[in-house]
């Protein structure tokens, strides 16, 4: 410690007081953003574990649960970034599922859904969109990097005009508003994040012929640095509501406005040609009769 000042207990007491107050906030680690915070463990027997105070979160699976864990706020639009490490060596028949979901039989859901694989073999990133209880809009992709090896970033962009799947800042897809043709799109019900590690060998791996090796088990997956720019619902209020006492100022929720410039557009295009593997919009056998309405958006093929 360095005292700049003449020295006398007085000030040598004042002194060692910035230190102390200095010392503690480099020591005690913010509780903003922080997993105690921001999320309840829902299920799996002391599976879910919180660590280093707060900053961590892992999920395991073995042969007797998985587990999982939600949001203690609901959102109604934003931006939503997790960093997951996804399970390594053999995932084959394990499912981690990260995604917004409401409650209820006419629920939205906007999800990604990581299917593991034996090793040295690519996980698929699974998307969906629900609205009013409807699905069925999947692709998935290969990803061109090793997502076990580290942390990457997993981003929800969800605005009244379309929805955004980035990886790492990349964009991988975009669901759009496509209202005015018919088609239902979540914007009426706020959704809590969820997250889980279970098992699927009955579909997910090669559509079940590969079954969870239990031998490998427990399977364990990793989250840190979750960030939400969004609308907090709460008391049939949100926050990015004028009206409300917590009100996020519309200037500030860059999010409730933002679509994808022409460079991201192109980025996407990139993923989609060079990364994906299945696309609904594309799959005249399992429409016979049309493909959905949607799908007559550029965007969405």
């Amino acid at each position: 410690m360095v005292c700049n000042r003449p020295c006398n207990w007085i000030n040598f007491l004042s002194c060692l007081l910035v230190f102390i107050i200095s010392y503690s906030l480099i020591a005690i680690p913010s509780l903003a953003n922080n997993f105690f915070q921001d999320f309840d463990v829902t299920w799996g027997g002391g599976r879910a574990k919180i660590l280093n105070n707060g900053q961590l979160l892992t999920l395991s699976l073995d042969k007797a649960s998985g587990s999982g864990f939600q949001s203690k706020n609901e959102y109604l639009f934003g931006k939503i970034d997790m960093q997951l490490k996804l399970v390594p060596g053999n995932s084959a028949g394990t499912i981690t599922a990260y995604y917004l979901s409401s409650q209820g039989p006419t629920h939205d859901e906007i999800d990604f859904e990581f299917l593991g694989n034996l090793s040295g073999d690519p996980y698929i990133l699974h998307t969906n969109v629900f609205s009013q209880g409807k699905g069925n809009r999947e692709q998935q992709f290969y990803l061109w990097f090793d997502p076990t090896a580290d942390f990457h970033t997993y981003s929800i962009l969800w605005n009244p005009q379309n929805i955004v799947f980035s990886v790492d800042g990349t964009p991988i897809r975009e669901f759009k508003n496509s209202e005015s043709i018919g088609v239902p799109f979540p914007k009426s019900q706020p959704m809590r994040i969820y997250s889980s590690l279970w098992n699927a060998d009955d579909w997910a791996t090669r559509g079940g012929l590969v079954k969870t090796d239990w031998t490998q088990a427990p399977f364990t997956a990793s989250y840190r640095n979750f960030k939400a720019d969004a609308c907090i619902w709460s008391s049939s209020t949100s926050s990015c509501d004028s009206k409300s006492p917590s009100s996020t100022s519309n200037t500030n929720a860059w999010w409730l406005s933002e679509e994808l410039d022409s460079k991201s557009q192109e980025r996407m295009r990139w993923v989609q040609k060079n990364y994906m593997i299945y696309n609904y919009c594309t799959d005249i056998k399992r429409f016979p009769q049309g493909l959905p309405p949607e799908c007559s958006n550029t965007n969405m093929s």
